[in-house]
C-alpha cells in the first residue's frame, strides 16, 4: 500500500503520541492538531484511530517481508545470510522501535478491538521463510538438528529489547553518554553479538 506525503505525516505524528501516551491516551484530535488538519482529514484518510494504527503497521513493516526473502533466497553461503537477516531485523526494529512499543502493548491487550490480522499474516510468512531457510541448511549439513526455529527471532528480538527498554543501565555500564553512542553500541556491538549468538544456535550440536 503506498502514503502520500500527507499520509506520511499525519502517521508520523499519531505514531509519537501513541508511543508517548498509548493509543487509548491518544485522541485523534490531539493527532489533527499536531498535524495541523482538521479531523474530517483523518476520516477521509484513514477512517477511524483503530484503521490509522494499521496502516500504520503496514507503513513501518510492509517492506520488511520483500528484504528477508531477497536475502533467504540469493545465491550465498548460509552462515552470511544469517549475518545479514540479525543486521535486517536489529536495524528495522531499531529504526522503528515506536510503532514496535505500540505494537507490543496494543497486541497483548485481550480488551482492545484493534485487528491485527495483517500484521499476524506477515508474521507468521516470515517465520515460514525462516523455517525453509533453516531446513535447507539442515538439509546441507550446514546447521545442527537439534533447533527451534520458531525461538530464533525471539531470541534476536529479545535482546534487542532487554537492551533498549533497559538502556539507562546500560549507557552506565557501557560508559555511553550520547545518543549517537547508543547507535554505535547497537550496530557495532550489540548486532555482531546477536549474529555470534544465533549461529553458534544453529552450527552447535548439543
Amino acid at each position: 500500500m503506498e502514503f502520500n506525503e500527507k499520509q506520511i505525516q499525519i502517521l508520523e505524528i499519531a505514531e509519537r503520541l501513541f508511543a508517548e501516551n498509548g493509543f487509548s491516551g491518544t485522541s485523534v484530535r490531539q493527532i489533527s492538531k499536531e498535524a495541523g488538519i482538521n479531523i474530517a482529514m483523518i476520516s477521509y484518510y484513514f477512517g477511524s484511530k483503530e484503521k490509522m494504527l494499521e496502516s500504520l503497521l503496514l507503513y513501518r513493516t510492509g517492506d520488511f517481508k520483500m528484504e528477508l526473502q531477497a536475502i533467504l533466497t540469493k545465491d550465498n553461503n548460509f552462515l552470511t545470510a544469517v549475518d545479514e537477516v540479525v543486521a535486517l531485523v536489529i536495524q528495522k526494529i531499531h529504526q522503528n522501535r515506536r510503532t514496535y512499543k505500540i505494537i507490543h502493548f496494543e497486541y497483548s491487550n485481550e480488551n482492545r478491538n484493534i485487528v491485527f490480522e495483517s500484521y499476524i499474516e506477515d508474521k507468521r510468512a516470515n517465520y515460514f521463510q525462516i523455517e525453509e531457510f533453516v531446513k535447507r541448511g539442515q538439509d546441507a549439513g550446514i546447521f545442527t538438528q537439534n533447533i527451534t526455529t520458531n525461538l530464533i527471532m525471539p531470541t534476536v528480538l529479545g535482546t534487542y529489547f532487554h537492551f533498549y527498554y533497559n538502556k539507562r543501565f546500560f549507557k552506565d555500564l557501557n560508559n555511553l553518554n550520547e545518543e549517537d553512542s547508543i547507535e554505535n553500541f547497537v550496530y557495532q556491538t550489540l548486532t555482531p553479538h546477536v549474529q555470534r549468538t544465533i549461529k553458534a544456535l544453529l552450527t552447535y550440536e548439543a
